[in-house]
């Protein structure tokens, strides 16, 4: 398809060709990308993902479900269990250590050698029998407390003597006293204090601590006042026993409860009741509480936070998780494969097809699963015929091309005609014909625009340079009959446009514009709000009818050429071939008001109204 009446070049359809085949590639890439989404709704793909996760998922699903179920109770029942017999345990450490100072302190304060030497030791006066007694009672008290590894800190105390500490095994403290020690129980004859420090004056591990009333023959009040060994606490208030992090507490007699760790405790004493505990299953600021009460009339309650207590649980979770994980991605992965294998040679097919626009002479490639590839090899007979098929017409529309050109080529000698107008024009300056002069080098310059071998792109103010010596050349023929005005926007002078645009229009306004009076002819060309390139020639001529501008696209090839008439046909065909579509060309008129031509165009630069040519023949 020919793009102007400009001769072109032979070469320029092997260029015409090479665009083409750049543009098909690209066509290809975005067709190819714009493939439905793979989870898109109705896709194969979606549906086979679908199945398979299905297939995959549901078996691990439905054991979770079941082993849950099962192994939620089971497991909160061995932990609870767990729990209670390391409660257990540590609770019969306790009540050991408890008997055992029960037993020694009767040891020391009523029966035995030890309780007559102390009575001995009260009733003499003597120093030297004093010292004697003394160091046997001290000796007395390193042997038991030898023999009972859970003893520490054992004292002869008497509060009304000036001197109130008689015997002690270790240094006390220089506070030492029994007013402040914290009671805790009750336990037969004795009292039982803590937990509380040590008044041992070289320690401040926490102990418990046994009272007890010295029989003696004096009035003065004596107590034997024992404490365990600053190991013993700790060896049985340990988290060790439960394999977790644990708080403990004591209850008391009185039904108060002691904080027995170390730290800040996790639960306000004052808050903590043994009820919760006796419960055990609804946790209390977030922590599950287990009990043992003792029959020496104390209790002990331990507080396990409840990301403890479901460590186990959650380690079961996880890994079941990490299995219903594994199911997923061995879902994916199969339906990955199958996808491959069936959707992709579709995806092989699709390209195939996308293909038959961009590479046409390129064999089609198979993918080896045998249904496809029959559809394949149908595709490719079809692919060779529509090659011959395209082939044979690109031979026609050369060989029309090159006529066309030749014809041309025939009818017009640029070279002769300027050979011809340069020796009218120097006829002229030579018998001073200045007037003929000029009309001449208007003439010149007008066929050199139109008929010359320059790009089919000029910019706007190309365009308007040239169709101002059009317009002064038409001035000579109608004199005064017509006045032109020409308004141009700067910023659209760099514009690049087609060439011989502007003047079809204006030549059309010239014939079909002229008033009986004074007519007058407005070129206007401007970028407009939309981003578009507006070109516009309006006149105040008799203007038509809408059959009449029907008529004179319809009239355009039978009337007759004058001076340069190109016709508005052409222009329409110039807009289809750059622009896509000759409607941009737009005529508005009335009976008595006159016509406007009008084109609203895309802004381009010259590289792509230059592809667009080419590509366009």
């Amino acid at each position: 398809m020919l793009c102007s009446l400009t001769p072109v070049k032979l070469v320029e359809w092997d260029h015409g060709f090479l665009h083409a085949e750049r543009g098909c590639r690209n066509l290809f890439a975005t067709r190819f990308f714009r493939m439905p989404h793979p989870f898109k709704p109705g896709t194969l793909r979606q549906t086979l993902v679908i199945y398979l996760l299905i297939a995959c998922l549901f078996p691990p699903i439905l054991f979770s479900v079941f082993t849950y179920s099962s192994l939620h109770g089971i497991l909160s029942n061995k932990i609870r269990s767990g729990i209670d017999a390391s409660l257990k345990q540590e609770a019969t450490g306790l009540e050991t250590v408890f008997n055992n100072l029960d037993f020694v302190s009767k040891q020391f304060a009523l029966d035995g050698r030890i309780a007559e030497l102390m009575n001995e030791y009260l009733r003499t006066t003597q120093p030297y029998d004093k010292a004697a007694i003394k160091k046997d009672i001290e000796d007395s008290l390193n042997v038991v407390n030898f023999t009972s590894p859970d003893l520490g800190l054992t004292v002869y105390y008497m509060p009304q003597a000036t001197d109130p500490v008689l015997f002690t095994n270790l240094p006390v403290s220089p506070a030492f006293g029994i007013g402040a020690l914290p009671p805790f129980v009750q336990y037969r004859g004795a009292e039982i204090h803590g937990p509380h420090r040590t008044q041992y004056k070289n320690s401040a591990n926490t102990v418990f601590s046994s009272l007890r009333v010295v029989r003696t023959d004096t009035e003065r009040v004596v107590y034997i006042y024992l404490e365990t060994n600053y190991n013993s606490f700790r060896k049985f208030m340990n988290s060790a026993w439960y394999g977790m992090k644990v708080s403990h507490y004591l209850i008391g007699e009185n039904g108060q409860a002691v904080y027995a760790d170390e730290g800040t405790p996790p639960i306000d004493p004052r808050e903590l009741r043994w009820e919760a505990a006796q419960e055990g299953k609804n946790p209390l600021q977030g922590f599950y509480l287990f009990g043992y009460e003792s029959p020496q009339g104390w209790k002990l309650v331990t507080a396990v936070s409840k990301s403890a207590f479901n460590h186990e649980i959650d380690i079961w979770l996880r890994r079941m998780i990490l299995l219903f994980a594994f199911a997923f991605g061995f879902a994916i992965v199969l339906a990955m494969l199958i996808w491959r294998k069936v959707y992709g040679s579709l995806r092989k097919v699709n390209r195939e097809i996308v293909r038959m626009t961009g590479e046409r002479e390129a064999p089609v490639q198979y993918t080896k699963v045998e249904e496809f590839d029959q559809l394949l090899g149908n595709f490719q007979v079809m692919k060779t015929t529509v090659n011959h098929l395209i082939a044979e017409v690109a031979g026609n529309e050369r060989t029309k091309y090159q006529l066309e050109t030749e014809k041309l080529l025939s009818q017009i000698n640029p070279h002769f005609l300027h050979n011809a107008l340069n020796t009218v024009q120097w006829v002229a300056r030579s018998n001073g014909q200045e007037e003929i002069d000029m009309i001449v080098t208007l003439l010149v310059k007008v066929l050199q625009y139109n008929m010359g071998k320059r790009s089919l792109i000029v910019t706007v103010r190309e365009e308007i340079a040239a169709l101002r010596d059009y317009i002064e050349l038409q001035s000579y023929r109608y004199e005064d009959e017509l006045s032109f005005r020409i308004a141009v926007d700067p910023a659209a002078e760099d514009v690049a446009i087609p060439r011989f645009l502007l003047q079809p229009m204006v030549e059309n306004a010239i014939y079909h514009g002229k008033n009986e009076e004074r007519g007058l002819i407005e070129i206007d060309v401007r970028l407009t709000e939309a981003g578009l390139l507006r070109l516009q020639v309006s006149d105040n001529g008799p203007g038509m009818t809408d059959e009449q501008i029907r008529r004179l696209f319809a009239d355009e090839e039978e009337r007759p050429r004058r001076g340069m008439g190109i016709g508005l046909k052409y222009v329409r065909r110039l807009l289809e071939s750059f622009y896509g579509s000759g409607d941009r060309l737009q005529i508005r008129s009335r009976p008595g008001g006159g016509t406007v031509l009008s084109a609203e165009i895309p802004i381009r630069n010259e590289v792509e109204l230059h592809d667009q040519s080419i590509g366009g023949r």
